[in-house]
């Protein structure tokens, strides 16, 4: 028989997966109303926001109020990272099929997996630290994804065969749980990411290091 221990961590993991089908829902719904263009960079920022204080503060406010205070506290920086992502993104797969070198192929899949990895961490550096502009997450973003590229590698992998499951056996939950778990993952590893660059550990390339000065508690 169950716990009482038992119970409550199951309950607790449940809220868990609703809070986040609910995070994927309300960013369907920013990304749809803002024409995509208007909403996607917003909206990723809030979930990613509402995430990165969930995971490393265990904190878990009410999702609609602070997915909707998230998604204005930095409107136009998330949505200007997401226009430049998406043309990037445009272009090197308009490349990827067009191109017939197969070294201009390679290089075009080679620079859309840094474009991959930069999507999945800008939002959570806008997030977490105190870097300004748009142009210097979308580099720390990059540092931190390659100098942390095993647990970029391990978030991804894990990310991937989630999808896959629900895709395979039960699609229609990637309505409910699309977005969030890839987001899920990446709120996982830079929980552990983050956590090295505030205490500065020594086994960290020195590029990842130095985005420590910058790092600060969630709000």
């Amino acid at each position: 028989m169950f716990s009482v221990e038992g119970f409550l961590r199951i309950n607790g993991f449940l809220q868990g997966v609703y809070r986040i089908a609910y995070l994927n829902l309300l960013w369907m719904a920013a990304t749809a109303l803002g024409l995509v263009l208007f909403g996607l960079g917003p909206a990723s920022y809030a979930v990613a926001a509402y995430i990165d204080r969930w995971f490393r503060q265990g904190e878990t406010p009410p999702v609609t109020r602070a997915f909707l205070a998230h998604f204005r506290a930095q409107y136009w920086r998330a949505a200007a990272v997401g226009w430049i992502l998406v043309a990037a993104s445009a272009i090197v797969i308009t490349n990827v099929f067009s191109v017939t070198v197969w070294l201009l192929q390679f290089a075009n899949v080679a620079a859309l997996i840094v474009i991959a990895v930069i999507w999945a961490y800008v939002y959570p550096v806008m997030a977490a630290t105190d870097v300004r502009g748009v142009g210097r997450p979308l580099a720390a973003a990059l540092m931190i994804g390659v100098g942390s590229l095993h647990w970029t590698i391990a978030g991804g992998a894990v990310a991937a065969g989630a999808v896959w499951l629900v895709t395979v056996f039960a699609p229609p939950l990637l309505l409910l749980f699309g977005y969030g778990i890839p987001a899920a993952a990446i709120g996982f590893v830079t929980r552990i990411v983050f956590a090295q660059l505030a205490a500065d550990h020594p086994q960290l390339s020195s590029p990842v290091r130095a985005m420590s000065r910058e790092l600060r508690p969630a709000p």
